[in-house]
């Protein structure tokens, strides 16, 4: 009997562990940003360009892109909420 309660605890703790971390990826910002790839895609659309380049920071991805009118503009994408700031707003920020 001690057995079979031992093989069912057993089960359902392993069954929690994929759930878990489910739950735990829920409560992480769906905006959030986790590879260059991402980075690249969110400031194409924002600036509406060709990605020439994506440099990582600790907190942001650094993204240059060329403009339509052949200006080459900078944009920071805050890897935590995902929003997208030009070099403009960066400036105003300090």
């Amino acid at each position: 009997m001690k057995r079979w309660w031992l093989t069912i605890l057993m089960v359902i703790t392993l069954g929690l562990g994929p759930a878990s971390d489910a739950v735990a990826r829920q409560d992480r910002n769906d905006n959030a940003v986790e590879s260059k790839a991402q980075a690249a895609e969110k400031a194409r659309k924002q600036v509406n360009g060709r990605v020439l380049r994506v440099d990582q920071t600790r907190t942001a991805y650094r993204v240059k892109v060329l403009k339509k009118s052949g200006r080459v503009v900078s944009v920071d994408v805050d890897k935590r909420s995902g929003q997208v700031k030009s070099s403009d707003q960066r400036n105003s920020d300090r």
